[in-house]
């Protein structure tokens, strides 16, 4: 098994959901999560250029313009759902924004394995994954009312 990889992903788990709090906490004591969030990219750009330039190579601008363009959108998305995070967790609390959010990545998660995109392996839903996703979907119901 890869234990070392789903290990790293739990704490990810745990790092997105206190980053996503604090984003929030900004957002709350600004009263403007636009304008915090604005600032948490302005961080985070400054904090990618630094990891990025760490394994900087030619190469990587050769296959840079091998990369469909679309694919870039997904900055955009995340500018986006970060604003959207920081509008909900003074809203709804994080412990049920997080648990929402869970269950749309249980189902995203599903479809991008079940047709293989944007580099999924591709793993065809099961019964027992259908039974393990209405599970953790009934626990998020449970737990958010």
């Amino acid at each position: 098994m890869k234990y070392a990889e789903y290990l790293l992903t739990l704490v990810i788990g745990i790092m997105l959901t206190v980053h996503l709090a604090m984003n929030g906490k900004v957002g709350a004591v600004l009263d403007n999560a636009r304008v915090a969030n604005a600032l948490f990219w302005c961080v985070g750009a400054v904090a990618a250029v630094v990891i990025g330039i760490t394994g900087w190579n030619r190469q990587v601008l050769t296959a840079f313009k091998h990369t469909e363009p679309i694919l870039f959108i997904a900055g955009a998305i995340g500018a986006c759902l970060v604003f959207g995070i920081a509008f909900l967790i003074p809203r709804i609390g994080a412990a049920r924004l997080t648990l929402i959010m869970l269950a749309g990545q249980i189902f995203g998660g599903l479809v991008l394995s079940q047709f293989g995109w944007l580099g999924s392996p591709r793993e065809p839903i099961s019964l027992r994954t259908t039974l393990g996703a209405i599970i953790m979907f009934v626990g998020v119901v449970l737990a958010t009312l």
